[in-house]
């Protein structure tokens, strides 16, 4: 498995965080606030493939870019980021070794705690 950093889905993010688009939760949090499979399809219908990955800091370059197995570490809701979401995908980033996926999400964390990136 090749995952990349996803750079247009980071650039949103700080977009986002920046906006004010944000949503100051607890780590534990994110079990309950990320998007559905059902919320996932419904967005994918309304809006893309392309708006879709801009909620995903990694690809799979292995997998097809029009299938969900193509977009991991998702960070948000498809409306704010989660404090939550980044928090959860900062970890499973150290965890699985996916280094550049990894300091991009501690550039967000820290956006989002008020610290500048």
């Amino acid at each position: 498995m090749t995952v990349k950093l996803n750079k247009k889905a980071f650039e949103h993010a700080k977009d986002l965080v920046r906006k004010g688009q944000t949503t100051k939760d607890e780590r534990d949090d994110w079990s309950e606030h990320a998007p559905t499979a059902a919320e996932q399809n419904e967005y994918l219908d309304k809006h893309g493939w392309g708006d879709y990955s801009l909620w995903f800091l990694g690809v799979d370059d292995e997998m097809g870019e029009e299938t969900k197995g193509h977009y991991e570490f998702p960070y948000g809701d498809f409306r704010r980021v989660h404090r939550c979401g980044v928090i959860s995908a900062e970890s499973r980033a150290a965890q699985y070794k996916h280094p550049e996926i990894q300091e991009a999400l501690e550039k967000i964390h820290a956006l989002l705690d008020g610290d500048h990136a």
